[in-house]
This record gives structure tokens, C-alpha cells and sequence, in this order.
């Protein structure tokens, strides 16, 4: 959970899932969103895929990125679980 909260605390990288939730992008097309070099971009990528928030997929010369949705219902769960565990300890 930890890389997933590194992962999100960037604003560039909060602004690609953004992007990838409209649909799945090339590296290419998803640097052409930002001002910043594609190795930057690339960097960002690779945090977010170690994070398993996105998902990659070759298709010829472009590697296409989607939304791990999966880990996003997870982040969700454990979200909804603290708060209601917070809830519980709100009467003691």
C-alpha cells in the first residue's frame, strides 16, 4: 500500500490516471499532455506500475497503458474499511 500512496501523492502522475480513465494511451500520447521530457514521463510510469495502478501492453513499437482497476478496489476497500474502523472508535 505503501507505493500505491507514493504513487498518488504526485500531481503528474494523479493527472495521467486522470488521463487513463477517458481510455488507454500510448507513452506517447500521454506525454503529449504534459511540458515535460518522455523520459520524465517515463519515469512517472514506472512508479505508477510498480504501484500496480496502471498496466502496460506492447503492441508493436508502443506500449499501451490502462487503469489497473483492480488496485483502485482495493485502495477503495481499504479506504472504506479505515474510515469505518474509525467510526467504531469514535463512541470510546
Amino acid at each position: 500500500m505503501n507505493e500505491v500512496f507514493k504513487a498518488l501523492s504526485d500531481q503528474t502522475r494523479r493527472r495521467i490516471l486522470e488521463l487513463l480513465q477517458e481510455r488507454d494511451l500510448s507513452a506517447g500520447e500521454i506525454a503529449d499532455n504534459f511540458a515535460m521530457s518522455k523520459p520524465s514521463i517515463s519515469h512517472h510510469l514506472n512508479i505508477l506500475k510498480n504501484a500496480d495502478l496502471v498496466l502496460s501492453d506492447k503492441q508493436g513499437q508502443n506500449i499501451y497503458y490502462s487503469l489497473n482497476t483492480t488496485a483502485f478496489q482495493d485502495l477503495t476497500k481499504w479506504v472504506f474499511d479505515f474510515k469505518e474502523r474509525m467510526n467504531g472508535n469514535e463512541g470510546q
